[in-house]
């Protein structure tokens, strides 16, 4: 197969981090990306280029392309994280496959991704591609937390967020392994879908006294890990509330005012602890072999109907300046770039 030589690619602006905690919201690209040709980057060893036929938008992208992630932005270079394509070129045998691939070397939003040849996942042939495109980032981050949540041996577990994509996996994941989800939205008109989902109670923020719902909830199903993708001060309230021994695991920051801990003694006299999930680091941490069964999880929980992707909207990547931040206000559903059109 003749490569070309240029790619379309939408590249960072700039290098290295901000001094901003803005969330992960985001109205204008311009100021973080530029629609660009650059070269189609080249293999090395333990390499592989792929040919992207989809890549998702995840809240951790926009994080990274504002300066706001865990890992710097290089100026020059395509953004984005995951996406499947067909293995074109490189140092593996998996070459002319469908993968889904998290673009560690040359992101995502280019018509050419490139990344360790390590990290590549095969795809079965009867997964959709939306699934294909997303299942590294929020499915692998499902999976780690729900083994947190076994690990704790509760019955019950927090999180909130519940309306998004990453949130309506874990639910399900509770729902199937009898595990009740506490699911905390912002917005009364998600309660109903979530209970269908399988959330045992829902807790909204907007309603009267949400923080004596979460209470009266708590002693009864007495929950022992919080899993927040939020950061706010009803979120540490929430943890407070908790019982003894109790969780609060961090992944995200949707909000950007810092919550006050008010109860830190609960740290001390009832053993409560607060940290922080990256799945960067669970990856390197876990046993080798949970990865690879977690991936056969995944895909059999997609093509089986028991997880499925719910789509905000798939643009264009030659259009994506204009379109995906529209696309990326819409609630509860995952944005697509298709760099194919």
């Amino acid at each position: 197969m003749t490569l070309p030589s240029q790619m379309k690619a939408l590249i960072q602006l700039h290098d290295g981090y901000s001094r901003t905690q803005t969330g992960p919201n985001i109205t204008d690209l311009a100021p973080f990306l530029a629609q660009d040709e650059v070269a189609v980057p080249t293999p090395g060893d333990g390499q592989a280029l792929i040919k992207v036929d989809l890549a998702a938008v995840n809240p951790s992208d926009i994080h990274f392309i504002k300066g706001e992630y865990g890992q710097p932005r290089i100026k020059g270079t395509p953004a984005g994280f995951e996406g499947v394509g067909t293995v074109v070129a490189g140092d593996t045998p998996l070459k002319g496959q469908r993968v889904s691939f998290f673009a560690t070397a040359s992101g995502a939003w280019a018509e050419y991704a490139l990344t360790d040849a390590s990290t590549l996942v095969p795809c079965r042939p009867d997964l959709a591609e939306v699934d294909a495109a997303g299942q590294l980032v929020n499915p692998l981050t499902a999976i780690a937390m729900f083994d947190l949540v076994k690990d704790g041996g509760a019955d019950s577990f927090v999180l909130n967020a519940a309306g998004s994509q990453l949130g309506k996996l874990l639910i399900a994941l509770g729902r199937d392994r009898g595990v009740k989800p506490i699911a905390v939205v912002r917005r009364p008109e998600q309660a109903a879908a979530l209970k269908e989902l399988g959330a045992a109670e829902v807790i909204v923020t907007g309603e009267l006294d949400p923080l004596g719902a979460a209470q009266a909830i708590f002693k009864t199903l007495k929950p022992r890990v919080l899993l927040d993708a939020v950061g706010d001060q009803f979120t540490a309230d929430l943890f407070f509330a908790m019982p003894s021994h109790a969780r609060w695991v961090n992944y995200g920051k949707l909000s950007t005012e810092p919550p006050a801990l008010k109860e830190l003694g609960q740290m001390i006299f009832r053993g409560k602890q607060i940290e922080g999930f990256w799945l960067t680091r669970w990856m390197k941490q876990v046993d080798p072999a949970r990865i690879p069964q977690a991936f056969m999880e995944i895909q059999e929980r997609f093509v089986s109907g028991t997880w499925k992707t719910d789509v905000s909207g798939i643009v264009q990547l030659s259009q994506a300046m204009t379109d995906l931040p529209t696309v990326l206000a819409q609630p509860d559903g995952k944005a697509f770039i298709d760099p194919r059109q």
